[in-house]
């Protein structure tokens, strides 16, 4: 079956990239370590919306439900052969501007949360980072409510550890 290509849908659509693209992208690239690939992957995910449009509920959801898609096309990237072979770091430069206005004195705290494990990050990226509510990351992440919960108990527990003597204040 052909999907939709009414104007209405196409307004939708540009109306979500506007208005999310940057996070997305954002949110692709630190998860997949390349600013390239993570470009790909905002495509995809724009595509893979764009086909489950009448998948969309209300518009309080967008936002968690292109984070899902988002970060399933990630992990499905992350899954292929090739990306075992290339370098994917990606630096604080190579990222696109952000809409919050933390700026980062070096790249300690961003290391440390990439080193969380894949379930840990998802979640503090999407919580901290998207400043999205918790409810929105159970959504996105496809998950309970107490799991995120835990999740970001664990990740912060594990990053107040690593990070304990980064900052102090000298005053």
């Amino acid at each position: 079956m052909q999907p939709d290509l009414s104007p209405d849908r196409d307004a939708v659509l540009e109306r979500l990239m506007n208005q999310y693209g940057t996070s997305l992208l954002r949110m692709c690239c630190l998860h997949l370590r390349d600013a390239a690939l993570a470009e790909d992957a905002v495509q995809d995910t724009f595509l893979k919306a764009y086909r489950r449009l009448d998948g969309l509920r209300d518009e309080g959801s967008e936002r968690a439900w292109l984070m899902a898609i988002a970060i399933n096309t990630c992990r499905d990237y992350l899954r292929t052969a090739w990306l075992r072979h290339i370098d994917r770091r990606v630096s604080l430069d190579q990222m696109p501007e952000g809409s919050c206005d933390a700026s980062f004195q070096d790249e300690t705290v961003l290391k440390a949360v990439m080193e969380l494990p894949p379930r840990l990050r998802e979640a503090v990226l999407l919580r901290y980072y998207q400043d999205m509510k918790l409810r929105e990351v159970a959504g996105a992440l496809g998950i309970g409510l107490s799991t995120v919960k835990q999740r970001l108990d664990r990740a912060n527990g594990i990053l107040r550890a690593r990070l304990e003597r980064w900052y102090f204040d000298e005053e």
